[in-house]
């Protein structure tokens, strides 16, 4: 199963909120159980993070990952999203991470934010306009859905 990480999900797993449920899903990644998405949005993303998240980030893509970069179908799903006003321009990054996972067929997206992706309401709205433009419907989970500890 491939699974879209975006960059809630580096920097969860250093925060005690977060970290047994990150750590858990990271190693289950290392392990081959499951195989990452990175895109290059993200690696812009984590380009300020601290050295310990980056590096994290780094050891992942090496190890079990695939690689993606967010290309013009991407950012027109991400521009429909905020036409349907899922979510604002000041996190249009969110929506593009959205579609960026849903124009590749990534099989499940994986977050820590809960305000503007792993959040029922936008996640139907999202599948809605999905559908509307003839796209698959994307699932979108935390790390604590996904992993069994």
């Amino acid at each position: 199963m491939k699974l879209y990480l975006d960059t809630s999900i580096f920097g969860g797993y250093f925060e005690l909120e977060f970290q047994v449920w990150t750590q858990k899903l990271i190693e289950e990644i290392l392990k081959g159980d499951y195989v990452a998405v990175v895109t290059d949005l993200t690696l812009i993303e984590l380009k300020n993070a601290p050295l310990k998240v980056r590096n994290l980030a780094d050891k992942i893509i090496t190890t079990n990952a695939e690689f993606l970069t967010v290309d013009v179908a991407c950012t027109e799903l991400a521009d429909r999203y905020l036409k349907e006003k899922i979510v604002t321009l000041k996190y249009r990054s969110d929506a593009l991470h959205i579609a960026t996972a849903t124009i590749n067929k990534i099989d499940v997206v994986t977050s820590w934010n809960f305000k503007h992706i792993v959040n029922l309401n936008r996640i139907r709205l999202y599948n809605s306009v999905n559908l509307k433009y003839g796209y698959s419907v994307i699932d979108i989970r935390s790390p604590r859905e996904i992993i069994s500890i």
